[in-house]
């Protein structure tokens, strides 16, 4: 048995779905099989399952809430529209990150693109005379100890948010998701040991961004 299949199934107790069987105690697996079938009730259990966690993922992926709210409805969307040709050859879990990540990093990119396109937008007048540098205005300092504390978090995000994407996605499904190599070798599609390597040089990334502030 495939070491990711039967963690899915062991975590949710290899319940199938059956007439006598409620939606709720049904595996991942067999959700998809009723959704297949035309279920409705199983995609709803499967959304209530997964929202929060995928949506927190893409979030922290982007640093973007509205935006990943979005992201995570499409992820779904494709589940949906993918039941049919859905493998049980890994964890569902698996698969589902696989998607979300992909839009992620996809969405990554096309902000990379617009910002290269609109950069000089910062270096122009708006009243059309001599260009002029952008000044963003001076912050007061925070000086309230629960404040402060949030702001270091926002550092933190801000850090990770200036990693490559190939250190973003693992650092953030290791250190915050909690996924284990190996899952996450199979999210990102790359050998157990590039994701070892890509988390290690993520951290060394993050601690050397975040040694000024703190």
């Amino acid at each position: 048995m495939d070491t990711l299949s039967s963690i899915d199934d062991l975590s949710l107790g290899a319940v199938a779905l059956t007439p006598d069987v409620a939606v709720g105690s049904a595996s991942d697996h067999a959700l998809l099989e009723a959704i297949r079938a035309g279920n409705e009730d199983a995609f709803t259990e499967l959304v209530a399952r997964y929202r929060n966690p995928i949506t927190s993922y893409i979030y922290r992926m982007t640093s973007d809430y509205d935006g990943a709210v979005d992201l995570a409805q499409e992820t779904f969307v494709r589940v949906y529209r993918a039941a049919d040709r859905y493998q049980t050859n890994y964890a569902f879990s698996t698969y589902i990150y696989r998607i979300a990540t992909n839009l992620a990093i996809s969405e990554l990119r096309k902000r990379k693109r617009r910002k290269l396109v609109s950069l000089t937008g910062f270096f122009q007048s708006s009243d059309g005379g001599e260009p002029r540098e952008f000044q963003p205005s001076d912050g007061q300092p925070l000086q309230d100890v629960v404040l402060i504390d949030t702001e270091r978090r926002a550092a933190v995000q801000r850090a990770i948010g200036t990693l490559p994407d190939k250190y973003r996605a693992p650092l953030i499904l290791r250190d915050v998701e909690g996924k284990s190599y190996d899952e996450i070798s199979h999210i990102l599609g790359t050998s157990e040991g590039t994701v070892k390597s890509r988390i290690s040089r993520a951290r060394g990334f993050l601690r050397d961004k975040m040694r000024a502030y703190l």
